[in-house]
């Protein structure tokens, strides 16, 4: 697994830009790894700063998948 203390914030923003392409996952995947977001507040910011409606249970079954996804060309 990859441990995200060894990897700068700057290393995990180029990573996401890079190899995630929806621009709703980026910035939910950028909230949770580099702000320290809670699901709760990540859905609240996309509904208040974007207009999307993500409950919290989407959000948590999006980011493991996109964290997978991520982590793959971390390695």
């Amino acid at each position: 697994m990859i441990d995200l203390d060894e990897i700068t914030n700057e290393e995990i923003e180029k990573a996401i830009d890079s190899w995630i392409h929806s621009e709703k996952d980026r910035i939910i995947l950028k909230k949770r790894l580099i702000d320290g977001y809670t699901f709760q507040k990540i859905s609240d910011y996309l509904y208040d700063e974007h207009k999307i409606v993500l409950s919290v249970r989407q959000i948590k079954n999006i980011v493991p998948k996109i964290e997978q996804k991520l982590f793959k060309h971390l390695k």
